[in-house]
């Protein structure tokens, strides 16, 4: 009997993301620092950086608590996790989906409640199975977004689960706002990628409630003053934002960097396309 062997596979983002960074990492390639040891990524998101460097150190943080949950879940029970997103498969339809969005989730102490795994595989597969992937939730911390056209949708992937699992081994995985990196992030031994919300580049295309908790002009300004502190205790610091006046001018002080991406979560199919994007670096 001849035993098929997997081909080892490098790990990916599981989650699909809006302003995910898996397709321009070609471009963020020459701007990656060399000579560090630790790895920060405040606004985890997707995760697109994190699996791309396979850093062997990490400290990986966001604001949504949910998200955090499902990083976790990965990271400790997988197989555990790969059993219900198989069940949420077999059950898939708009009854189902709804059903599923209606559920509540909007305790904090999501840690204590015992249903780590149950709300993990419920993001999982709303986020298989909604709109462009896109998460979003009201003031309530509801999440509110539709279901997509998908007509087979991939719910669960095992092989890329166990692979993202296998990564985030060596983690460290919290909730936290930004700024926490401060407590971390000491001097040239530490990198830092930020990718916050984005500045919105005008009144229809603003997009801050990912999560109840909205990314406003001040936070963004908080922000760069956390990149200046990181900045002078030598930290290597890079930052990824909208192309637009205000962002330029808030790091006119650093290298600018121009990205080409494409916008492609815009439900007016003539709204969508290349647009250009910022890249800040410390060094």
């Amino acid at each position: 009997m001849i035993t098929q062997i997997r081909a080892p596979i490098c790990p990916r983002p599981f989650l699909k993301w809006a302003g995910g960074k898996n397709k321009l990492i070609q471009q963020y390639l020459p701007y990656f620092p060399e000579g560090y040891r630790r790895y920060h990524e405040p606004f985890l998101g997707g995760g697109a950086i994190f699996f791309y460097l396979q850093p062997s150190q990490s400290f990986l943080t966001d604001i949504n608590i949910e998200l955090v949950n499902v990083y976790r879940c990965v990271q400790e029970q997988v197989e555990e996790l790969i059993v219900l997103l198989e069940e949420h498969a077999a059950l898939h339809g708009q009854e189902h989906f709804y059903a599923v969005r209606s559920q509540l989730t909007t305790s904090d102490d999501w840690f204590l409640d015992g249903n780590n795994l149950k709300r993990a595989a419920r993001f999982i597969y709303l986020n298989k199975t909604c709109f462009n992937g896109l998460y979003r939730e009201n003031s309530k911390g509801q999440f509110n977004v539709p279901i997509g056209s998908y007509e087979k949708p991939l719910i669960c992937d095992p092989d890329a689960i166990r692979d993202a699992s296998s990564a985030l081994q060596s983690a460290q995985i919290d909730r936290s706002s930004f700024d926490i990196v401060l407590d971390h992030a000491k001097d040239s031994d530490d990198f830092v990628y930020f990718d916050p919300p984005y500045y919105p580049l005008s009144a229809t295309s603003k997009f801050t409630n990912y999560s109840r908790y909205s990314f406003n002009e001040s936070d963004q300004i908080r922000l760069k003053e956390t990149f200046v502190e990181l900045s002078n205790r030598g930290v290597k610091v890079m930052l990824s934002n909208s192309d637009c006046p205000f962002i330029r001018d808030l790091f006119k002080d650093f290298k600018i960097h121009t990205i080409y991406a494409a916008r492609n979560i815009n439900c007016n199919t003539e709204k969508r396309g290349k647009i250009t994007e910022v890249l800040v670096t410390s060094y």
